[in-house]
């Protein structure tokens, strides 16, 4: 990389989320052939105010940026100044991330190829306990007049490349730059050693952090494809970039299809509580509303009622018996049903509703209670819990490609028990303490309804 010009670069921002946070100073040396041949230094009117706790860490306070140019002021003249040149800086994606927001908002593209001097460090200097910029300056000796200022953490990166260059041999120095530039997709503190055999086939992923501690559990069609996508947006969406912030070990597992891996992901994630999994959490007790075949009115019923037969139907699944009668409320508004008929109210004779010409009249006899029942399962029928179709136990055969691994599936009246490589061992799961459960429930829902369009067959077990 004699050749290329190098931008080594660093900007302080007012946060961390490249997406919302802006920009306050920026610091870029370029260096042509081993020589630095220009600077760039400002700093930047961010348009909000600096968080006391970032003004602490970095030492610029809105004061000093009240008279600072706004970046698309300025966001021209860098453009032409960093031109083709490779960006060089410590956790790279991050200043990048920054950049290319900002020149978003200018209204300009800016997609630099970049070298992050952290995962060099990690190649480099595998031994070292820290691979922060202040640890590597104090292991080389090399002096910063201020922390977390761009110009100096600019200038002290520049040493340190040279440092690298006289303690390193030309081979291993040009073989770290030629994998830095073969990964520098990949987050800066994981190895690409770790994705080598990532397959192009179903699966669920697991990104862990420091100490293990799970982050994030997926799951895909294309395990490759979809890990290396997460470190491919993250300069737009701040989730991505704090995953590809904290990453630093990733597991799979390759499944039979589909189904398989959606039903590994719900269970993987209720187990370990990823921090960056919202959805398919364990949840508590769910409620819904049970409608016996000879009542006139529903009954609010655990969620445990679904993997149950029952002479009646059952209506939503919900995280509270409040949110359940708002929901039930709601629709009785809606369609003009009575909500003391519906056992949401008591009271007798005409109720408020039917005062505000709200209700047909069920509680007064102005409407039959057979036709209000009618009418009322028909405003529901949309959040109709499926009935378990099946007498008992079925097993589920998935495998969706040919050649691929193999699944058998034994679900019981929408509780999964487990799966087996084959049905003779399918036959033997039984469930340590089968619960319903509603992320199960609507997995299961999507593919049932149609096997053959996910290459599943059915038989009772």
């Amino acid at each position: 990389m004699q050749d290329t010009p190098l931008v080594f670069i660093d900007v302080e921002t007012t946060g961390t989320r490249a997406t919302r946070d802006r920009i306050t100073e920026i610091a870029a040396l370029k260096v042509v052939e081993g020589e630095v041949v220009k600077r760039f230094v400002s700093l930047i009117y961010p348009g909000t105010s600096v968080p006391a706790h970032i003004s602490q860490l970095t030492g610029i306070y809105d004061d000093m940026l009240a008279d600072a140019p706004a970046f698309s002021a300025i966001a021209e003249e860098l453009l032409e100044w960093l031109g083709s040149a490779c960006l060089v800086a410590h956790n790279a994606r991050f200043d990048a991330s920054f950049l290319r927001n900002e020149f978003k908002r200018a209204g300009y593209t800016y997609r630099p190829t970049l070298i992050c001097t952290l995962r060099i460090s990690r190649r480099l200097n595998p031994s070292l306990p820290k691979h922060n910029l202040a640890a590597l300056l104090s292991h080389f000796n090399i002096p910063r007049m201020r922390q977390h200022r761009a110009e100096d953490d600019a200038v002290a990166l520049w040493e340190l490349w040279q440092a690298w260059q006289r303690e390193c041999d030309t081979a291993t120095w040009q073989a770290a730059l030629a994998d830095e530039q073969r990964h520098r997709s990949l987050p800066a503190h994981l190895s690409s050693d770790q994705l080598a055999d990532l397959p192009s086939a179903p699966g669920v992923y697991l990104f862990y952090g420091h100490n293990r501690l799970p982050l994030y559990v997926g799951k895909s069609v294309n395990l490759r494809s979809r890990v290396l996508g997460h470190f491919q947006r993250d300069h737009q969406d701040d989730k991505e970039m704090r995953l590809a912030q904290q990453i630093q070990h990733i597991e799979w597992e390759e499944t039979a299809g589909d189904l398989s891996a959606q039903l590994r992901e719900a269970q993987l994630v209720k187990t370990l509580m990823p921090i960056m999994n919202r959805q398919l959490r364990r949840q508590g007790s769910l409620k819904t509303w049970y409608w016996p075949s000879d009542a006139a009115c529903p009954t609010l019923v655990s969620g445990k009622a679904i993997s149950q037969p029952q002479p009646g139907k059952l209506f939503g699944l919900f995280r509270s018996a409040k949110e359940a009668k708002e929901a039930l409320r709601s629709i009785a508004e809606e369609h003009q049903l009575c909500p003391q008929v519906l056992g949401l109210e008591k009271g007798k004779g005409r109720c408020f509703a039917h005062q505000l010409c709200k209700c047909r009249g069920a509680c007064c006899q102005k409407e039959p209670v057979d036709t209000h029942t009618q009418r009322a399962q028909q405003a529901l029928a949309k959040l109709q819990v499926s009935a378990w179709p099946w007498p008992g136990r079925i097993v589920i055969r998935e495998q969706s490609r040919k050649g691929g691994p193999v699944a058998h599936h034994v679900v019981d009246h929408w509780c999964y028990l487990g799966s087996a490589t084959t049905k003779r061992r399918a036959q033997t799961l039984k469930g340590d303490t089968p619960q319903f459960d509603v992320d199960t429930y609507r997995i299961l829902n999507r593919f049932l309804n149609a096997p053959e369009q996910h290459q599943l067959t059915i038989a009772p077990l």
